[in-house]
């Protein structure tokens, strides 16, 4: 009796060793699983990949922004670099910003007051980022850092006048990036006042203006269509541009022109492209 129980559990294990079924059904189930996790590991991949790229576009955008040539050292006599720096436990403020040199001219000084009041006014900015800080939830607030940074690009046009570009950076403590917006002045030297939209361009010319800015971007190398500019943002970004002798370059904020991973922050136009939209008389310091 016991040798006959033997053989039949031999008998057993050998049909369950070699049952084709269990064994195939096995088999499966180990290449759906490493299928699976194959998968996976690849959508990691492509998803950290991608993230890198974003990372290393927007970094390349910001650098070729803050190294791009202006004049500053070429009109020392007349530009005075300046800057103010305020480190705080929550917060640092880091503005450079020029001011013209009045005994060249006395009606440099109207530049002098509106860059102090509108860019310089520490107390005003320090007010913004309490306040901001208040809309937030006090606990998560307290943790976040937030840096301040202004810098600037200034262009002489020619002998009556000077362009400016600031380029303004906010970056908060746990974001990858920092986000830029800008702001174009254009000053008359001789006159001593700002000018405006109108003072260069035919009134009433933005939406001729636009579909030309517009058709530029489509010429480019490479193109999205997000990167053309709606009626909305060009209405609220006409008069930030800044003037050369052969061009003019129109700025707008981080996200307006695509991503902030793409695009690009400026559309530079020239002259010659614009004949039909710039006015042309004496009081528009551009020489056409």
């Amino acid at each position: 009796m016991k040798n006959i129980c033997l053989v039949l559990l031999t008998l057993l294990f050998l049909n369950c060793k070699n049952d084709p079924r269990q064994e195939s059904e096995n088999e499966i189930d180990i290449h759906e699983l490493m299928e699976s996790q194959s998968k996976d590991s690849v959508k990691l991949g492509d998803q950290d990949l991608k993230s890198q790229e974003k990372s290393l576009a927007i970094e390349f955008k910001q650098n070729e922004l803050m190294e791009k040539k202006d004049q500053r050292s070429a009109f020392q006599e007349l530009i005075i670099d300046n800057s103010y720096v305020l480190n705080k436990a929550d917060f640092t403020i880091n503005f450079k910003y020029p001011l013209l040199n009045e005994s060249l001219n006395t009606k440099n000084k109207n530049f002098n007051d509106f860059i102090n009041m509108y860019y310089v006014n520490v107390s005003k900015t320090i007010s913004e980022i309490k306040e901001s800080k208040l809309l937030c939830d006090s606990i998560a607030a307290s943790k976040f850092r937030e840096d301040r940074f202004i810098d600037y690009k200034i262009y002489i046009v020619n002998d009556q006048l000077v362009s400016v570009l600031f380029y303004k950076e906010n970056f908060y403590s746990g974001a990858m990036h920092p986000s830029y917006s800008f702001d174009g002045f254009n000053f008359d030297l001789n006159k001593g006042v700002f000018l405006t939209y109108e003072d260069i361009f035919v009134q009433g010319t933005e939406d001729e203006l636009l579909d030309i800015i517009n058709e530029n971007i489509r010429k480019g190398d490479f193109y999205y269509e997000c990167w053309e500019i709606s009626s909305s943002d060009f209405f609220m970004a006409k008069n930030n541009f800044v003037l050369n002798e052969t061009y003019i370059a129109f700025y707008f904020d981080d996200c307006v022109m695509c991503p902030s991973y793409t695009g690009t922050y400026s559309i530079e136009l020239p002259l010659v492209d614009l004949l039909s939209v710039l006015r042309k008389s004496n009081s528009n310091p551009l020489v056409f």
